[in-house]
């Protein structure tokens, strides 16, 4: 995500004073349900876990999470592109290569 991008989200809160309901709780409670949405486009839908006819509601869904992420990152004084780096790190470590390609268990598991 492009810091143009970031701005343009946090423009959009500030423009309409919002701010101010933008706590940590509230925004994490958002972003949950957000999630809960996007995970609803794939409801009662059977073996069938393909995106195929779902790409305009998981567009629309998994923007509203992107967006609520990067309003909480505002809120609490984090840099996206640090945090991320920061785990891609940890998860290299929990996940070598040589342990984890084609595999989906749990690092503890490899």
């Amino acid at each position: 995500m492009t810091e143009e991008t970031i701005r343009q989200i946090l423009k959009f809160r500030d423009d309409r004073d919002w701010k101010q309901f933008h706590n940590p709780k509230d925004l994490a409670i958002s972003i949950s349900l957000e999630a809960a949405e996007l995970l609803e486009v794939f409801q009662w839908s059977g073996i069938d876990v393909s995106d195929e006819g779902k790409k305009d509601k998981i567009k629309e869904e998994l923007a509203d999470v992107v967006n609520y992420c990067v309003l909480m990152a505002d809120a609490c004084g984090l840099d996206l592109d640090e945090i991320v780096r920061e785990k891609i790190k940890v998860n290299n470590e929990k996940y070598p290569v040589e342990k984890a390609k084609g595999k989906s268990d749990k690092y503890d598991k490899l």
